[in-house]
């Protein structure tokens, strides 16, 4: 064995060839319905949290974005009538980004496309148990790399 048969190496590579084509393949439904897929990661998320809204920082660190780039995607969204921000009561320095109707109908409209497309290329080719694993092993790496993934995910006592 050479030091490039390493099956690490292996590993990283396979992630990124994995990730690559998934995104190619995701990437056309998103176009379809208007949207980028930093859109689409912000929309899914905001949906998907408590009152459907994130403090901006936590947004930020859910996504691949720093907090000036999660700024200038929630002022386009927020442009396009998709995304709404909305200041804290307790804290002026806090605002929140929250989706608004017209963001979770586009989010509904591409929804059913990115399902399908989730089931054929993703999920739909591993069993329910090879699924159950991978999930398992994903959150293990994710909360190792980014221990922020999560930020804002739960309710605080303070909103």
């Amino acid at each position: 064995m050479t030091l490039f048969d390493d099956s690490r190496l292996t590993a990283m590579g396979l992630l990124a060839e994995a990730h690559t084509g998934l995104s190619a393949k995701m990437h056309l439904s998103f176009s379809a319905a208007g949207l980028s897929d930093i859109d689409f990661e912000t929309l899914i998320r905001l949906a998907r949290s408590p009152g459907q809204r994130l403090r901006m920082s936590d947004l930020a660190a859910q996504t691949s974005l720093s907090t000036s780039g999660v700024t200038r995607v929630v002022d386009r969204l927020e442009r396009e009538g998709l995304v709404a921000r909305q200041a804290c009561a307790s804290d002026r320095r806090t605002s929140y980004a929250t989706i608004t109707e017209a963001g979770t109908d586009r989010l509904g409209a591409v929804l059913p496309q990115h399902l399908a497309d989730i089931e054929t290329w993703f999920t739909g080719l591993l069993t329910p148990e090879q699924l159950s694993t991978f999930l398992a092993t994903l959150r293990i790496i994710r909360d190792a790399v980014r221990p922020c993934a999560t930020a804002g995910a739960e309710l605080t006592a303070s909103g």
